[in-house]
């Protein structure tokens, strides 16, 4: 057999963790929320509040097990970047000024960082 070593390997996500976003597909359509964490090597977001799955916490030491209703990763495919300015889902251009690259709203021409 081969010795095989897995590689993690790094998308790159249009969304940063505190970004608003707005679901574009699946029960959460629609919903504007923020970014709580970005999973780079897995392309997946969490999002605050939303995609809410029940887990069952069996009990351990002195903690009480039951059932608990966390938020669970969503691919970052589902997700827009939420444009304060137009307050629409919108599309991401990146231009680069001072010598700094930011992100610009494609319909309004809005900075978002």
């Amino acid at each position: 057999m081969r010795n095989s070593k897995k590689t993690v390997e790094k998308h790159n996500i249009h969304v940063k963790s505190g970004d608003k976003v707005v679901v574009i597909s699946g029960k959460d359509k629609g919903k504007v929320s923020s970014v709580k964490k970005v999973i780079t090597s897995e392309n997946k977001v969490v999002v605050e509040g939303l995609n809410i799955v029940t887990k069952a916490q069996r009990a351990q030491g002195g903690n009480q097990g039951g059932l608990i209703k966390m938020e669970a990763a969503m691919d970052s495919s589902k997700v827009m970047l939420y444009c304060p300015a137009c307050e629409k889902a919108t599309r991401i251009k990146y231009d680069v000024v001072d010598n700094k690259k930011v992100r610009i709203c494609k319909k309004c021409g809005e900075k978002l960082d």
